[in-house]
């Protein structure tokens, strides 16, 4: 996983951010949970839940 300074504070993300729209829509509780613990397994660490 590449990681990236996020503009001048410093903090480091991962290139790749996790969009969480759909979670409780068209993935349930239990994919949701899969989708997370993956995407943290990989080292995910930027997540949207705009």
């Amino acid at each position: 996983m590449d990681y990236r300074k996020l503009g001048p504070s410093g903090t480091v993300v991962t290139a790749y951010c996790l969009g969480t729209m759909t979670f409780g829509a068209e993935a349930d509780e239990a994919a949701s949970h899969k989708l997370l613990d993956d995407y943290f397994a990989w080292g995910g660490n930027f997540i949207d839940t705009a």
